[in-house]
């Protein structure tokens, strides 16, 4: 532990080397296998406290982001708000399109504002709820184009546009959140 900072040092099967990780939130955390043992880590730690600082002071400068904080109870109040709008921007869009999905989930997830998986399941955060419809409609047609194209390229970004002309503006909108 360091007295500038405290860190969380995460113990992985998997992980062939040491990670390190300064969240949005100012936390910071340390993955290691498990053949390098506490002092190496506190080595590492103590090597790359300049950086973690750095990362650190500038975590706390930066504005809030919508997506920062995720209250489990503010998630429970919410989530079906955003299950009915969803739902009901993707019958609406999807009158245009006409693509077959699964399931919708909403979800508290750190960092996305929806996804698709291959199996055609929707998932969308539950602060979607939250937004100006016009950036809620994005969401949803973003994900809904990603029945189709699962990926970025022109051809999705064309399946945007025929519902969102100005799909690019409201992804800088969104982003800036």
């Amino acid at each position: 532990m360091s007295k500038l900072f405290t860190y969380t040092h995460k113990v992985s099967k998997r992980s062939r080397g040491v990670r390190l990780a300064v969240h949005g939130d100012g936390t910071v955390v340390v993955t290691a296998p498990r053949w390098i043992g506490k002092r190496m880590v506190q080595r590492f730690v103590v090597e790359k406290s300049d950086w973690i600082l750095d990362k650190l002071r500038r975590v706390s400068t930066r504005p809030k982001k919508i997506l920062d904080t995720r209250s489990r109870s503010e998630y429970l109040e919410h989530k079906e708000r955003a299950r009915i709008l969803v739902a009901r921007r993707l019958e609406y869009f999807n009158a245009q399109y006409g693509f077959a999905y699964k399931r919708i989930s909403i979800r508290n997830q750190k960092t996305r504002w929806g996804s698709c998986s291959k199996q055609g399941n929707l998932s969308f955060h539950y602060k979607i709820a939250f937004l100006p419809e016009n950036l809620a409609d994005y969401i949803v047609v973003h994900e809904l184009c990603h029945l189709k194209e699962m990926n970025h390229s022109k051809q999705f970004w064309d399946l945007v546009a025929r519902a969102l002309p100005d799909h690019k503006e409201r992804r800088k909108q969104i982003r800036s959140l």
